[in-house]
This record gives structure tokens, sequence and C-alpha cells, in this order.
């Protein structure tokens, strides 16, 4: 196999180099395409874990309801104290994979009803659904800071 030389028409100009890189204004650009679906794409995800999150909520407050009756069932009536429950002394952590993102309490005007709230706590604070409570007519409530009741659907 021969070597052929290059022919004028395939070499560059005179004066003209070969660069190999981006040019800053590429940079730029790729760097504010990034920063844009970062900025549509954390609001989102930051909703999904919360979305998530909601369902260790519903199910401690919902396991709470059902020792209450359990212990209802035994001492014809409702306890406010976790150790009767088989808990810890309220209020009780919700921990989730080892972070509380919930907190579980008993409320009680009598010894014939009771009232379950989770209050989320850190980041869940954020959330559209914010607390739950249950009572013992297994009435389901969402209810936010101000203990107002929120209407949002998709909660329970």
């Amino acid at each position: 196999m021969e070597k052929t030389p290059l022919t004028r028409a395939a070499r560059p100009a005179v004066g003209m180099r070969r660069t190999a890189g981006f040019t800053l204004i590429e940079l730029m650009v790729t760097v504010a395409i990034i920063g844009i679906l970062a900025a549509v794409a954390l609001p989102s995800y930051t909703q999904y874990l919360q979305k998530g999150r909601r369902v260790d909520a519903k199910n401690a407050v919902q396991d709470l309801a059902l020792r209450e009756e359990r212990y209802y069932a035994t001492n014809n009536r409702y306890s406010v104290s976790g150790p009767d429950l088989g808990l810890a002394a309220f209020p009780v952590d919700v921990n989730a994979s080892g972070t509380s993102y919930y907190t579980l309490n008993v409320t009680q005007v009598t010894t014939d009803d009771f009232a379950i709230t989770a209050t989320p706590t850190g980041t869940q604070a954020t959330d559209a659904c914010y607390a739950y409570g249950i009572n013992h007519l297994g009435v389901q409530t969402n209810t936010d800071a101000g203990n107002n009741p929120i209407t949002t659907t998709g909660c329970w």
C-alpha cells in the first residue's frame, strides 16, 4: 500500500488552525438548558417524594385506629396512652427509612371517642394534604396548619 501525499484541497488553509473543544457560547447554552430542566424537574420530584410519604402517614393513622378499637374491645374505653396501645408515649414519630416525616398523636374528649392526627414535620410540612386525621367513627380528614379542613382531592 502506497502513501499518497495530501493534496492542497485537503490541507487546512494557511493561517487557520483546527481547534478541539467547545466555545464559551456553546458551554453557556448547555448550562442554561440544564438550569431550565432542573427548575422544572426539582419541584415535580419534591411533590413525588411528598406523595410517597403520605402513605406512611395514612398507614400509621389507620394502624393506631385499629389499636384503639382493639383496646376498646377489651377495656370498654379508648386510651390516649401509648403504652396501652403498644407504642411509646405520644407523640410518636412515624419513621420511613430511618427519617421521621410525621408525628402521630391521639386526643380524646371522653372515654367513648378518640381523634388521631398525623402532623407533618420537616420538608413534609409543605405538602398539600398536610395533616391526616381519623376519629372513632372512622371519619378521615385532612387539615392545614391552622386546623382548617383541606378539600384537596386525592389525599386519602
